[in-house]
């Protein structure tokens, strides 16, 4: 445990911060299966609908600095590809 008045605070902070991380990857990853669902349902206005949320919550976490800019571009390649692939 930690003794300083700045390690203590420390500890807070990282705390709320992993918190808000994990709001953001979820929504992510729940977006992303939004649109896989929709690919496998064979469902392309559904798809499309989804791939918009799904994009912004990856730009959102790519933002907030919760993955990396270049996970968010490949996230959004392979989704935009799946939909795109679509009859």
């Amino acid at each position: 445990m930690a003794n300083m008045k700045n390690a203590k605070k420390k500890i807070k902070v990282i705390a709320k911060q992993t918190v808000t991380n994990n709001n953001y990857t979820a929504s992510m990853k729940t977006a992303c299966k939004n649109v896989e669902k929709a690919v496998n349902a064979k469902d392309k206005t559904k798809a499309n609908e989804n791939l918009k949320i799904a994009i912004k919550r990856i730009d959102k976490a790519a933002q907030a600095g919760t993955i990396k800019k270049n996970n968010a571009a490949r996230n959004k390649s392979r989704l935009t590809k799946k939909v795109n692939a679509m009859k």
